[in-house]
């Protein structure tokens, strides 16, 4: 194996896994590393679809008791019922726009102008929700009603624009419609499972003639490290919310953006013309 093409699946691993569960957008930060680096065609899209798996892999790891719970007392404990159907209706949204709109949002928005003005919109957005007062009604994930869980899932379509974030339109929709910063936070991440798995799956499946057996020991790099460097970004997101709000993600949303649409403007990198 090319030791530069282990470099750069090394480095595309740790982005992933760093920025997927953090409401920065791991998309847009895939596009714009992966043009600075070089590595683009159809090795990249088959690579892209394995680093997602290992960032959800983490997340399915770090709730596994909870998870576990819940599969147990599906058949009898309201609450694991509760909690499981308002999963379903979050993820019907994305699924259903998902599929009908991919392709052409894949074609005309991934780019790293797209990007860059998703990223300072998008963090506009939240700085405003996080200066807004807000009215708590869900402490938890299981304090969710079923149309806070239809709005979030309404909320996390938005994400579909690359530069958006899916853990930020669904963290920020959660806040906006009741859930405690927690509450948001963690139902992000319970979220991101049936959705990134289901993206996975049908990526997967379109492109599979792009998975070769010789790409093995990239993939592998790309998906331990996504998974290790996922796992500390959801621990360190936890921690960091009992006591921050989400102001910090907003401005760097912001600045990193600007950098982008400057260098772009001045002519330094010509942004206009990279896709992902």
């Amino acid at each position: 194996m090319d030791l530069w093409l282990a470099v750069q699946a090394l480095i595309l691993g740790v982005i992933e896994g760093i920025t997927e569960f953090l409401p920065i957008s791991s998309t847009g930060h895939q596009i714009i590393v992966a043009d600075l680096i070089d590595f683009s065609g159809e090795r990249a899209m088959a690579f892209n679809i394995i680093i997602q798996l290992g960032a959800i892999l983490a997340v399915v790891w770090e709730y596994r008791q909870k998870i576990l719970e819940v599969v147990l007392g599906l058949q009898k404990q309201p609450e694991a019922q509760r909690f499981t159907a308002n999963l379903l209706i979050a993820f019907f949204p994305a699924l259903v726009l998902g599929v009908t709109f991919a392709d052409f949002i894949h074609a005309f928005l991934f780019n790293p102008i797209t990007v860059a003005a998703a990223l300072v919109v998008g963090g506009v957005v939240m700085l405003w929700a996080e200066q807004r007062s807000h009215r708590i009604s869900a402490e938890s994930v299981d304090d969710m009603s079923w149309q806070q869980a239809l709005k979030i899932g309404c909320a996390q379509c938005l994400a579909m624009i690359p530069g958006t974030s899916r853990s930020g339109a669904t963290i920020i929709g959660g806040l906006l419609f009741g859930l405690s910063r927690k509450a948001a936070t963690e139902f992000s991440f319970f979220l991101a499972m049936p959705t990134m798995v289901g993206a996975a799956v049908y990526s997967g499946y379109k492109y599979r003639d792009l998975f070769q057996p010789a790409d093995l020991p990239v993939f592998a790099i790309g998906f331990v490290t996504s998974f290790v460097f996922a796992m500390i970004a959801v621990r360190a997101l936890l921690r960091f919310i009992g006591n921050h709000s989400y102001a910090a993600f907003a401005w760097y949303r912001i600045v990193f953006g600007l950098l982008i649409l400057a260098t772009w403007q001045i002519g330094l990198i010509d942004w206009s013309t990279a896709q992902g």
